[in-house]
């Protein structure tokens, strides 16, 4: 069974398409057959999986709008060794442009059923951001992974994003649930990271990972490779970490 995962935070600068990347290329070295779709008009985890997002013709952008199947625009990803629906800037437009259209919430979904069933893995990468194009990826998914840094204004943003989920399950998506909060740019020196670490597991329990990802430079220098930390340093922190982060979402029954 195809397990379908959003990315997001409607904070910025958490780890999301890093989680996004990382995450697809540790499950698809695991031999699970992986889709990550770039959700977000900087087309970062486009080009963090070593593609140039310039140069593309066809992306999610045609997809959403409904010109082009979304078997058309997928493309392999040979860094990291999954396939990928890119974005450019183009998607920018794409909200304004679907405000008028059919179901425009739940575009992705009934496009995603077309290649659903070849994937074990279908990851999405959200904007940080509240609006049609994050919906459409709420709406599609099956769980939620909520990537963040153990900080003050995190918690306060949190709250929020699960607002926001329980909302889309209200009125779109009644299966949504939260599959995980992942601990980001942890610095186990940092003693507020410690203590907000310590609310997560208070508050959120085993639905907290485990895993935790450290700050780490390996992590920040592979997407100007454009390519997956796993394949820029295998035995670094950060790269140890999100193979952790994959082992632990395996043992998950679908």
């Amino acid at each position: 069974m195809t397990k379908i995962l959003a990315i997001t935070n409607q904070k910025g600068g958490v780890g999301k398409t890093t989680t996004s990347i990382n995450l697809a290329a540790s499950l698809a070295a695991a031999g699970r057959r992986v889709l990550l779709i770039d959700l977000d008009p900087q087309g970062n985890a486009t080009m963090g999986s070593g593609v140039e997002k310039s140069t593309l013709t066809n992306t999610v952008y045609h997809t959403l709008l409904g010109s082009e199947k979304i078997s058309a625009v997928r493309i392999i990803a040979t860094t990291g060794k999954y396939d990928l629906i890119p974005a450019n800037r183009d998607l920018a437009g794409a909200e304004i442009e679907m405000v008028d259209l059919n179901m425009r919430e739940t575009r992705l979904k009934e496009s995603l059923k077309d290649v659903q069933g070849e994937y074990d893995y279908i990851l999405m990468d959200c904007p940080p951001a509240l609006n049609l194009l994050t919906l459409n990826g709420l709406c599609a998914a099956h769980s939620v992974i909520i990537p963040m840094q153990c900080e003050y204004y995190a918690l306060e943003g949190l709250s929020d994003l699960v607002n926001t989920i329980k909302k889309v399950r209200s009125t779109f998506n009644p299966s949504l649930r939260i599959e995980g909060l992942l601990r980001t740019m942890f610095d186990p020196r940092n003693i507020l990271a410690q203590q907000v670490s310590d609310q997560l597991q208070q508050h959120f329990g085993t639905k907290l990972y485990q895993t935790v990802i450290p700050r780490n430079i390996r992590l920040a220098e592979a997407p100007s490779f454009g390519k997956p930390v796993m394949y820029h340093d295998k035995m670094s922190k950060g790269s140890l970490a999100y193979q952790a982060l994959a082992k632990e979402i395996l043992e998950v029954p679908a």
